[in-house]
């Protein structure tokens, strides 16, 4: 049986985000004023093989270390892990 990870890795608030901006200055150009600030992330998805954990809490432990290590620079960025 498999289990899927998703995980949304964005930039801290307190970092500034170069790309969001882009798409903000590309909005604002074509007309869409409402739009106040807009923060660029990364969405991932993995499928695990559920067999090989023999707790959820230690597939999500294994996907917090796989998304702490290789998936964000936790020095700039955050993430979130939902598990279905």
């Amino acid at each position: 049986m498999t289990k899927k990870a998703f995980i949304k890795v964005t930039l801290k608030e307190e970092v500034l985000d170069p790309q969001g901006k882009a798409v903000l200055s590309v909005l604002k150009s074509s007309g869409y004023d409402n739009v106040k600030d807009v923060r660029v992330g990364k969405y991932i998805e993995l499928e695990i093989d559920r067999d090989n954990f023999p707790s959820i809490e230690k597939l999500k432990n294994e996907v917090e270390e796989i998304s702490d290590k290789v998936l964000s620079n936790p020095l700039i960025e955050e993430y979130s892990i939902e598990l279905k």
